[in-house]
């Protein structure tokens, strides 16, 4: 039963043909920056509709300064012409882990006093939803350069810490709520 099924699933895979703007591999040149491993691939759907599905890690400590943490964001899309070029509207889902800290900053915004990171270490999950517009700019045959930022909500619950490795436990299990933006990408796209 079990060699059928795969049978089945190998035939029902290798039978799809592919054509052009119906795969394309990327990855977001912002995350590839801070370190942050990334690769995301879009896959065509209906003329003007592609599911895009990237993922990030970053496990990196350098001088007891944590940006450590894994994200998974898949997003349907609506092309307004062609599919994988131009102008698009996206309903996006994201989720993951960090393990944050130490990272010396002023930076308040959207009502989030995000220097409380300079002096303590946060761990925690989240989850959550938004909605993003992006252009995708063809620079060659299979290249482009898409452009990308999205904003919805995230709920997150993290602990907090006193010190990068060593550290007390000063707080467990506090909720967050947050509303501000969740998506935010210059990527380089290969298109097959």
């Amino acid at each position: 039963m079990k060699q059928r099924f795969v049978m089945v699933l190998l035939a029902l895979v290798t039978s799809v043909a592919l054509k052009a703007q119906d795969v394309a591999v990327k990855t977001n040149l912002l995350y590839d920056a801070t370190a942050t491993v990334n690769a995301g691939i879009e896959i065509g759907l209906a003329p003007r509709w592609t599911f895009d599905l990237s993922g990030n890690y970053n496990g990196w400590t350098i001088n007891e300064r944590k940006m450590k943490h894994w994200l998974a964001q898949p997003e349907l899309r609506y092309w307004f012409c062609d599919r994988i070029q131009g102008h698009f509207v996206g309903l996006h889902a994201l989720g993951g882990q960090y393990n944050i800290g130490f990272i010396p900053n002023d930076l308040k915004m959207f009502g989030y006093d995000f220097s409380k990171l300079t002096g303590r270490r946060y761990q925690g999950s989240f989850i959550g939803a938004g909605v993003a517009y992006g252009y995708a700019l063809p620079v060659s045959e299979h290249m482009n350069i898409e452009f990308e930022l999205g904003a919805g909500y995230v709920y997150t619950i993290y602990d907090v810490f006193e010190c990068g490795g060593c550290g007390k436990q000063l707080e467990s299990d506090v909720p967050l709520h947050y509303a501000g933006i969740t998506k935010a990408a210059v990527s380089l796209v290969y298109v097959f």
